[in-house]
């Protein structure tokens, strides 16, 4: 009997503390191996009325396995692309993880001409059917699709600078790990900005920033940055050609989408590292960390002090990264005019 009571007491208590699930969150490649554990991982984060996912596969069936799970909210499956515009209409939050994987040996510019589509196909449908939507992208490569979608949202006049991120928490998480297992403690512990981008060296985890403190010799900084720089290289090897990181990202993706709902649930003092359309460096996009809102962005947060590595790698980076976004506007400019065209990829398998 007491244990009834205390039981109906702590439900009571997670009742008037749970957040009114009020948001509508749509997921782009939902079928794949980023985008199921991701779905689930979605399902346990508050504030999610209804959430969609999309894929060029038959949906249903995973919909309706993800919507017996003991959560409020409902789940609902959209097909082709015929329905990816119902898929992410009146949607909040859109986040991507459709489209092929980096294999081994393939260079990231070579992901563009498999993936660069999907960013102005998606980026189309949501002008058309929730253009005030805050749009997230997983789909590599991230320094040249969230380019291309901005120009895309700029052509159909509903690009907003405060609502277009590259997720780029799993430079964070590794970093946070790899840290917090040289220090022998929890990676939740560890607080790290990872700044630039999202493909090789132009990851820049600001090491001489780490709290608590990460005392090491030179040489053991560049060796651990270098880690953390090809972590996805790691385990596109490791999978042997049957895929690139997939759960660690879905991992990722949720962390950044829940403090994402979050903001706009009106919770302060939320900061994540996203890749975005920035004036903190010549770069028109870059990686940097942010306080989220209500709208999206809050607040860049400016860069901090660096150690002289630091400061040598960032000047290293930039002209990749300028080049990146040339590239990226380039190809939606190319894609709009009509002159090329290539179908959507199916998702991440």
């Amino acid at each position: 009997m007491l244990l009834l009571k205390s039981l109906k007491s702590q439900a009571k208590l997670a009742a008037c503390r749970a957040v009114v699930r009020t948001l509508k969150v749509a997921v782009v490649g939902a079928g794949g191996g980023i985008g199921q554990p991701l779905s689930l991982l979605l399902r346990r984060s508050p504030g999610i009325d209804e959430l969609a996912l999309h894929d060029l596969s038959e949906m249903k069936g995973i919909a309706a396995d993800l919507s017996h799970i003991s959560q409020t909210g409902k789940v609902i499956g959209f097909t082709g692309e015929q329905e990816l515009e119902s898929a992410v209409s009146g949607a909040d939050v859109v986040v991507v993880a459709a489209g092929m994987p980096r294999l081994p040996g393939m260079q990231r510019d070579h992901l563009m001409a498999a993936n660069g589509n999907i960013a102005v196909k998606v980026a189309t449908a949501i002008s058309n059917a929730s253009p005030r939507a805050h749009l997230a992208f997983i789909t590599n490569p991230v320094n040249m699709i969230v380019p291309t979608a901005a120009e895309v949202l700029k052509a159909h006049g509903t690009f907003d600078s405060r609502r277009l991120f590259g997720i780029t928490t799993l430079d964070v998480v590794r970093s946070k790990k790899f840290i917090g297992d040289s220090m022998n403690i929890s990676p939740n512990e560890v607080n790290i900005p990872v700044i630039g981008g999202h493909a090789g060296i132009t990851i820049l985890p600001l090491i001489s920033q780490c709290q608590p403190k990460y005392r090491c010799d030179p040489q053991e900084i560049q060796k651990l940055t270098h880690r953390i720089q090809e972590a996805g290289t790691e385990v596109v090897n490791a999978k042997a050609g049957k895929g690139s990181a997939t759960l660690s990202m879905a991992y990722a993706g949720a962390t950044f989408v829940d403090s994402l709902l979050r903001g706009i649930a009106g919770q302060e003092g939320l900061i994540e590292c996203a890749f975005v359309a920035s004036k903190l460096t010549d770069a028109p996009f870059f990686a940097s960390p942010l306080e989220l809102g209500k709208d999206g962005i809050k607040r860049y947060i400016p860069l901090p002090q660096m150690s002289d590595y630091e400061k040598e790698a960032l000047e290293k980076l930039l002209p990749i990264l300028r080049q990146n976004a040339d590239e990226g506007v380039n190809f939606a400019k190319t894609i709009l005019s009509g002159q090329s065209h290539s179908p959507i990829p199916a998702a991440l398998p």
